[in-house]
């Protein structure tokens, strides 16, 4: 289960899963702004004031961004325009 405010991971998981050329470019940039608005979120909480589940997570997913989608230094714009094709990330 996820924390108050956050994403939840079936959820996550979902849309994970989810081949992206089956996504419509609304749904692609829906889960643009509300994974950006996780990470916003996940950066302002601590780690320790966490669910165990949610600190894992959180730890497994910072490191996915800083080695696969540039961390924190890709704007908004840059992970929508991924999202929808248009970045050169893809």
């Amino acid at each position: 289960m996820s924390d108050t405010a956050r994403k939840d991971f079936t959820t996550k998981a979902k849309e994970e899963i989810t081949p992206d050329s089956t996504k419509s470019t609304q749904d692609k940039v829906k889960e643009a702004v509300t994974d950006t608005s996780d990470r916003v979120t996940r950066g302002f909480q601590t780690d320790d004031s966490k669910g165990g589940a949610q600190e894992a997570f959180d730890k497994t997913q910072r490191a996915y961004d800083n080695h696969a989608h540039g961390g924190a230094s890709n704007s908004i714009g840059d992970k929508v325009k991924d999202a929808l094709g248009f970045g050169g990330n893809n």
